[in-house]
């Protein structure tokens, strides 16, 4: 007797279910439960990451990472008005630093900023706060400009009609209509951004570092070379989920409340 297709769906379904049963109870069955608990979940070795992988790594974790976003955003914004200006040159310039830098990896432009700058610059010295946030806002900036300008040219046109109905002129009608609106529309996306410069705050041990400047992964790395197991990189990737998981929080409350956001975010 054939099955309907809404039984075939139930039945592929459970089908699946089935299948990661079996692969659950298989690993279950032949994994070294002992070894792993030491390899990496070992207490003795967790209890001296802290305090310091709370006062320091993860806060200036976070710190990178605020200094990157402001940045970014900053530049992004400027970008996305120069994509969308009336002069050419402007738009050639903002078109060539989005995919110029949207397609490099966040690794070589902390190496640009890191070797490139002192050479290019000789007698300008680069505090290394200020190199990372230099860093991780041209990752971003390029990212964000795009997400930026969809989320002005989602504004209805009628807004910027009315606005210049009662006398406004371009540009406070951008500051005080366009852009507020925009920013609305785009939370959701630099949410998400923001998630992804957090991820990227990695690499800032390639601008070099000291015991008081490390970030999680660089403190988990050297962490590791004096632990026998893996429990200090499990430990960091638990300091990055409590940065990570209230954001995505924060995104998901954000796109229901103001929509699933608009085209042009990414990752790095």
């Amino acid at each position: 007797m054939a099955l309907s297709r809404r039984q075939r769906r139930s039945a592929f379904r459970w089908a699946q279910y089935g299948l990661l049963l079996v692969i659950v109870v298989v690993f279950a069955l032949l994994a070294d439960w002992g070894r792993l608990g030491k390899a990496f979940f070992d207490l003795d070795v967790a209890a001296k990451q802290f305090p310091d992988v709370i006062t320091v790594a993860l806060k200036n974790t976070i710190i990178f990472t605020a200094l990157g976003f402001a940045l970014g955003l900053g530049l992004g914004l400027l970008l996305a008005l120069m994509r969308l200006s009336s002069v050419a040159p402007y738009r050639w310039f903002a078109r060539g630093y989005i995919e110029f830098f949207r397609g490099l990896p966040a690794l070589l432009i902390f190496l640009a900023v890191g070797v490139g700058v002192p050479i290019a610059f000789p007698n300008v010295f680069l505090p290394r706060n200020i190199s990372i946030m230099l860093a991780l806002g041209i990752v971003s900036s390029a990212y964000m400009a795009e997400t930026i300008r969809a989320g002005i040219q989602a504004v209805p046109r009628g807004q910027v009609e009315a606005a210049r109905s009662l006398g406004m002129s371009p540009a406070r009608t951008m500051v005080t209509v366009v852009i507020p609106q925009a920013f609305r529309i785009i939370l959701p996306p630099l949410a998400n951004e923001l998630i992804m410069l957090t991820k990227d705050s990695s690499l800032a041990f390639l601008l070099g570092t000291t015991p008081a400047q490390q970030e999680l992964a660089q403190f988990s790395r050297q962490a590791l070379l004096e632990a026998k197991g893996l429990t200090p990189i499990v430990v960091a990737g638990l300091c990055y989920l409590v940065i990570t998981i209230p954001l995505s929080v924060l995104q998901q409350r954000l796109e229901k409340k103001y929509g699933a956001g608009v085209p042009g975010g990414g990752t790095v």
